[in-house]
């Protein structure tokens, strides 16, 4: 059998279908491991992949799917995790017979990476390395790691197998409607963060089915340079005569399987709901197709979990904000030396707020445990700031300590072109999938001369490529030298920037303050040295953020270089400079959310116990500084919510609860606050990862307050019973509801998953519970809610019951008498909201 890069090549290679469907058509016990039944049904697992290879597969995948450590606990295997997933594989091996590749399957955890749950870089390491070594051991000849909801926990999964193996890896996502991952993670900021890491190809599985993932394959395809894979469900599932069923036929699914070809996918399979008829229909209709010539781009960027700064003359400006650099700064070196944190985390605000697309952290404080500290700092800006950072260090521990904790795809500075510096940094980029960022100095200093400068630089490029690193891993910087010290020196550095640009292909970074070290009125060398720079072909200036005149620069020179369409970026800054007096002179202030850069709730509305005030007062007129008072306390405690800061919360909390009642904090700061978080997530503003923030917020606030409301004026909503029913083992958007409710006053009575209708019935009895709300993500697992319901009418119980899950359809949610579906956690705490509502309406 011809490896799988050979056969790419050839064809348009074909992957096999849905393992799940099959076995239980093969007679797989509801709620069942699907792993051990494999194992124990060898033969029927055998046969099923023989199907699927006499249908065309040129893949199949080993039923090894949720074969991790993790997963395998919820049956109690936890201790079965090799032998299991070897057998599994040698299962697909014997049925392969050297006429379909076995690609070892790994799916996602079941657990959320911190803060979002409890799960850390380094223990789903430890689980992933532990299942793909066993794939590898059974003899799979390659890994697919799918069904990924999370950036940050593909980006681990893909490390730890590729430490703990040799074999070439394709890396599936899973998209919602929306077009992001649950997390919120798009496709090109997957691309970005997925392809620095090499693997063989790049797609997503799942999903709502091919039309779905259609947009996905062409956001891939448009600026990939290597294989995109797609695997899509067939539809999405139908409940119909109680039997799940998903309703794209084999012919529908090969018609999808075209689009997805001429979209640029060169491999091909099915996901679940597809059967090998499925899968013979796709690879008739693509046997005999050339596989698509594969692009060639330098995508230059840098990424969080959630956005992506692209960076060259095809893209805006950026720019590296510089102020978590606790240099010459006392106060935030000691914030670090005592690991608050606070101040490196409202830096981060205040950055971003200002523009910053781009983040340096800087640890260095002497003295201290830096690689403790840079991990520290990375969680604390990621949670803080949706941006790419730059990981500033020449502690290798603590730059190993940062690209763990980071999420996306991070610059590194620096390392310079010193052997030793180069042979110890260079290795680091090319694990993590980092870019890279080289001093133009070396053993020798720095060279006076461009010349100079530009040897090494080509000594770092040449070292970069040696250890594997692509053109768009690697950025220069060529080197400030200061104007009060070495002024013939500084049109050195503008020369050596245009020679680099001109020859190499790489990235360019400048240090630009450093020009005006011991000179008066320094803004104003500074400014006019940037814009030299970026004439010269300067891609990523690093300033600080709050110098007016630097950024007057940097979107003036935007529009220079034509590098703001249409103007539209200057003319949002500086359109209204002038502004009017009169009003200005009665404005109520007002805060912006440094985190997401969006009005606060104070910034979009007035207090209402302030509008008659205001329609009565006059240009000139000033507020009363009570009132002042009071709307900068709500204003605060709001925008402390929406940025998901715990920690400064309960000081504010604190502070409020000397001037109002518990009562006026809920309702004024609390509750708006969360409101308005939950807004911000339904519009796509925020993601699961700010939501979760902002409720963590929300609890620790609320745990202050809760013990000082009194019986009549407490919060509480009413009382909601969770589960995850009978047979499904997965919880991870049971527990996120669970969260939001909580925040929002209601008492829950989380029950777990897998539990019987008998038990979730009676605890709804015994707890007097007002709603129950039930979750599967199984299509096997939907008819349980249904009897649940059934025991609910026959017990007689007034509570409403609510259902949810990514398999489930507003349609089905009806058929089976629910009262409501909620899509989502923000829609279940709406519904739960309404319900209630009607509840008390009735009394």
């Amino acid at each position: 059998m011809i490896d799988l890069q050979t056969m790419l090549k050839e064809k348009v290679v074909i992957i096999d279908g849905a393992m799940g469907t099959m076995l239980q058509q093969m007679g797989m016990p509801t709620g069942m491991c699907p792993e051990l039944f494999g194992m124990n049904e060898i033969a029927k697992l055998e046969e099923i992949h023989c199907e699927y290879i006499e249908a065309g597969a040129d893949i199949i995948e080993s039923n090894t799917f949720g074969g991790n450590r993790f997963k395998l606990s919820e049956y109690g295997l936890d201790e079965m995790v090799r032998e299991i997933n070897i057998e599994n594989v040698k299962a697909a091996k014997r049925a392969a017979r050297g006429r379909a590749l076995v690609a070892g399957s790994i799916g996602p955890s079941g657990k959320l990476l911190q803060p979002m749950g409890d799960a850390t870089f380094d223990s789903l390491f430890a689980v992933y390395a532990e299942q793909a070594s066993a794939l590898e051991h059974g003899g799979a000849d390659l890994l697919i790691i799918e069904t990924m909801l999370d950036i940050g926990e593909m980006k681990i999964a893909f490390l730890a197998a590729r430490s703990a193996t040799s074999l070439p890896i394709i890396a599936h996502m899973t998209f919602e409607q929306s077009g992001r991952t649950m997390t919120g993670t798009d496709p090109l900021t997957a691309l970005m963060v997925l392809e620095a890491l090499e693997p063989i190809a790049i797609g997503a599985n799942c999903s709502g089915g091919a039309k779905e993932l259609l947009p996905i394959i062409k956001e891939f395809r448009k600026h990939s340079s290597i294989n995109i894979s797609v695997c899509p469900n067939a539809g999405i599932p139908q409940l119909i005569n109680g039997q799940t069923v998903f309703p794209e036929s084999p012919e529908e699914m090969a018609e999808a399987a075209l689009l997805l070809y001429e979209a640029g996918a060169n491999i091909i399979g099915g996901c679940c709901g597809s059967t090998p008829l499925h899968i013979q229909a796709i690879a008739r209709t693509l046997k005999g197709f050339s596989p698509k010539v594969l692009p060639t781009y330098t995508l230059r960027g840098l990424a969080s979990r959630s956005s992506t700064v692209l960076i060259g003359k095809d893209w805006p400006l950026a720019f590296i904000g510089e102020r978590i650099n606790p240099t010459a700064r006392k106060a935030l070196a000691q914030d670090i030396r005592e690991g608050s944190m606070q101040l490196v985390r409202d830096e981060a605000c205040r950055q971003y707020e200002n523009g910053a697309p781009i983040l340096d952290v800087n640890m260095g404080v002497p003295g201290i445990n830096e690689a403790k500290a840079m991990r520290e700092a990375v969680f604390c800006v990621q949670s803080a700031v949706d941006v790419p950072i730059s990981i500033d260090s020449t502690n290798i521990e603590a730059l190993e300590a940062g690209l763990k904790e980071c999420v996306g795809r991070p610059l590194i500075n620096s390392t310079t072109g010193e052997e030793n510096s180069l042979a110890r940094i260079l290795p680091l980029a090319k694990k993590y999938g980092a870019a890279v960022l080289g001093l133009c100095l070396d053993e020798n200093g720095i060279p006076n001369d461009a010349q100079g400068r530009f040897i090494v630089a080509k000594k770092i490029y040449a070292k970069a490529k040696e250890f594997g690193l692509r053109d768009e891993d690697i950025y220069i910087d060529c080197l400030v030298q200061t104007a009060s010290a070495e002024q013939g020196q500084v049109l050195e550095t503008l020369k050596v920037l245009r020679m680099i640009k001109d020859e190499l292909n790489v990235g360019t970074v400048l240090g630009v303050s450093n020009i005006s070290h011991g000179l008066p009125a320094r803004e104003i060398i500074n400014s006019s040295f940037l814009a030299m720079a970026y004439e010269c072909g300067l891609d990523l200036p690093i300033i600080n953020p709050f110098d007016e005149r630097m950024m007057e620069t940097y979107h003036a020179a935007a529009v220079i270089l034509n590098r703001d369409p249409a103007c539209a970026d200057f003319i949002e800054h500086y359109g209204n400079r002038s502004i009017n007096k009169q009003n200005q002179a009665w404005q109520m202030p007002h805060t912006i959310c440094e985190s997401c850069n969006i009005p606060s709730i104070l910034a979009n509305s007035t207090i209402e116990t302030k509008d008659a005030d205001r329609e009565n007062m006059k240009p000139g007129m000033m507020l009363k500084a009570g009132d002042i008072d009071s709307a900068d306390t709500w204003g605060q405690i709001q925008d402390l919510v929406l940025k998901g800061d715990a920690e400064s919360i309960q000081s504010s909390i604190n502070n409020a609860l000397e001037r109002f009642s518990p009562l006026e904090i809920m309702n004024k700061g609390l509750i708006p606050g969360i409101e308005r978080a939950g807004e911000m997530y339904e519009k796509k503003l925020y993601f699961l990862p700010q939501l979760l923030m902002a409720a963590e917020a929300m609890k620790r606030a609320f745990s202050i307050v809760k013990p000082l409301l009194s019986e009549e004026a407490d919060a509480y909503q009413g009382t909601i019973v969770l589960a995850t029913v009978k047979g499904d083992i997965h919880d991870i958007g049971k527990n996120i509801v669970a969260i939001m409710l909580e925040n929002y006053g209601f008492k829950v009575i989380d029950v777990g998953k897998d539990v019987d209708a008998e038990i979730i019935v009676k605890t709804a009895k015994e707890e007097k519970a007002d709603i129950i709300g039930l979750s599967a993500l199984m299509t096997t697992t939907m008819p349980q809610m249904k009897e649940v319901i059934a025991q609910v009418e026959k017990e007689g119980l007034k509570c409403k019951v609510i259902v949810g899950g990514a398999v489930l359809t507003e349609e089905y949610a009806q058929s089976i008498g629910a009262a409501a579906y909620a899509k989502d956690a923000r829609q279940a705490v709406i519904i739960a909201k309404r319900v209630m509502d009607r509840f008390q309406a009735s009394l």
